[in-house]
């Protein structure tokens, strides 16, 4: 396994004895041919650290699969990775090519159920998922030179004509030696109105990472989905920040949620994740308050589909209508260009995942 750690000399074992810097890692595109994910373009990035990861394009460069070493971090639907359905956003119709994944994005302008208003008809967590995306750019890393930085760029566009024209530039980053993935988002308005906003970053858990005993953690005040004192997963009787084993009353549609006001700290920070004792692994986010200023918490322990999920969002994920209604939706004007950060981090070490619990708990 290759470190960057300072105190640790492995990067620089390799002068002179490399050819090609794929030998460590770096980043592999390539075209999935067969099942529902046939012409589905996507790059797998290798850390070289045991971090490897599937990046979809043709989905909004989202995150589908995730390794460290031997265990998965992602939970993966039935389905996994399918080929985009541009024309899906009705009802619940984004569910048929959910792939679960390290990262779903949702929006651009709509998060939540589906709903239909005076000013259109919204499916599901909206259309920015179904999109592929252009790409601008693929930066490999050149140990030689001492060059260990690694990226992918690509522009989504959310547009339609006469109407709202939102576009997406994502560049995902790593670095050989370190374990961990850096989301840098940038979204313009390029049409002529302002045009709603909303997004929510649906990062998906599951099994060996999420499993029976798995602390979820996370700091702030918090409320159910529906507001319920009585809810069946969040409510101070239970300690939700336990993975429980598998539910039958989460059988099908059976979930539970929690709206987070996400903890900060002195530097606006905001940290979540999770922490597998049993592993010896930590997995933390990263983002900042000031541009996603919510968590959800996503809890699904059903059967053959386990998994929790944790969102940071610029709102909950309620609707456009009723963000609209209650004065909270976020419009960008024409020209104006919003940007978010976030950074997924794979923990091994006992001191860093000691801090990681420390200071996600110790916010604000």
């Amino acid at each position: 396994m290759l470190t960057t750690d300072p105190k640790n000399t492995d990067h620089q074992r390799w002068k002179n004895k490399i050819s090609h810097h794929a030998q460590i890692g770096g980043i592999e595109t390539s075209v999935l041919d067969n099942g529902l994910a046939r012409g589905t373009r996507i790059a797998w990035i290798n850390t070289g650290t045991g971090l490897r990861y599937k990046v979809v394009i043709d989905r909004a460069m989202d995150i589908a699969d995730a390794f460290y070493n031997q265990h998965s971090l992602a939970w993966l639907s039935h389905s996994g990775v399918a080929a985009p359905q541009p024309f899906s956003n009705q009802g619940v119709d984004w569910l048929r090519t959910f792939a679960g994944g390290l990262l779903t994005t949702c929006g651009l302008s709509h998060t939540g159920g589906p709903e239909s208003d005076a000013w259109g008809q919204r499916g599901l967590h909206g259309e920015i998922s179904n999109l592929p995306a252009e790409i601008e750019s693929v930066i490999q890393p050149d140990p030689a030179t001492g060059k260990l930085e690694m990226s992918i760029t690509g522009v989504v566009k959310q547009s339609m004509a006469l109407g709202p024209n939102l576009e997406l530039k994502r560049t995902i980053k790593s670095i050989l030696g370190s374990s961990s993935i850096q989301i840098i988002d940038t979204i313009i308005n390029r049409g002529n109105q302002p045009a709603p906003h909303m997004l929510l970053y649906h990062c998906n858990f599951g099994w060996p990472l999420v499993d029976e005993g798995t602390d979820i953690v996370w700091d702030g005040e918090w409320q159910s989905r529906e507001g319920e004192p009585n809810n069946k997963i969040f409510n101070k009787n239970n300690n939700f920040r336990k993975c429980p084993a598998p539910l039958n009353d989460h059988a099908g549609r059976g979930e539970e949620a929690a709206f987070i006001d996400i903890a900060e700290n002195e530097a606006g920070e905001c940290y979540c994740g999770l922490h597998n004792d049993r592993l010896g692994i930590a997995v933390s986010l990263k983002f900042y308050k000031k541009e996603l200023p919510w968590l959800i918490n996503w809890q699904h322990w059903g059967k053959g589909e386990y998994v929790t999920g944790l969102e940071p969002a610029t709102l909950p994920p309620v609707g456009q209508a009723k963000a609209r209604a209650e004065n909270k939706l976020i419009f960008i004007e024409p020209g104006e260009s919003k940007t978010y950060r976030l950074e997924i981090k794979v923990l091994h070490d006992k001191e860093e995942i000691n801090n990681f619990l420390h200071i996600s708990t110790k916010a604000n």
